[in-house]
């Protein structure tokens, strides 16, 4: 529910407070796009977790979460993927989920390293398990 974008008059600053809370960085977003259009790989954005992820083949492939980049690298490339620039454990819920990592943009900032964490993600893709899909 978006509750904030109700709070009128006095409450204006919480409203804005709550859409800055909801932005993500789309400059990030248009270089995904055009790397997946490209590579003519069908894909799907959804807004979630307070950003945009976008789906291949119905899974969570990539996102962006702020000015960061989420990867779903798998459990077998996460560890190596933690040593590189940028990248640390995704933490979204306070708890790190293996096999999902962010990226700050200095991790990303050419577009042969943002290919990298595209290209690390869509190899993981086939193996990844879709999430259940919620009857309602």
């Amino acid at each position: 529910m978006q509750w904030g974008l109700y709070i009128k008059g006095r409450f204006a600053e919480k409203r804005a407070a709550f859409a800055t809370f909801m932005a993500y960085d789309e400059a990030l977003e248009k270089r995904i796009r055009r790397f997946f259009d490209r590579k003519r790989i069908k894909h799907e954005g959804k807004r979630m977790m307070g950003g945009l992820c976008f789906m291949v083949e119905g899974k969570m492939c990539v996102g962006v979460e702020k000015s960061r980049l989420m990867a779903r690298v798998g459990p077998d490339a996460y560890e190596d993927a933690l040593t590189r620039k940028g990248c640390r454990p995704m933490d979204f819920t306070g708890r790190p989920m293996r096999g999902f990592v962010f990226v700050e943009p200095e991790g990303f900032a050419s577009e042969k390293e943002l290919a990298f964490w595209l290209e690390l993600a869509l190899a993981y893709n086939p193996a990844a398990k879709k999430s259940a899909r919620k009857e309602g």
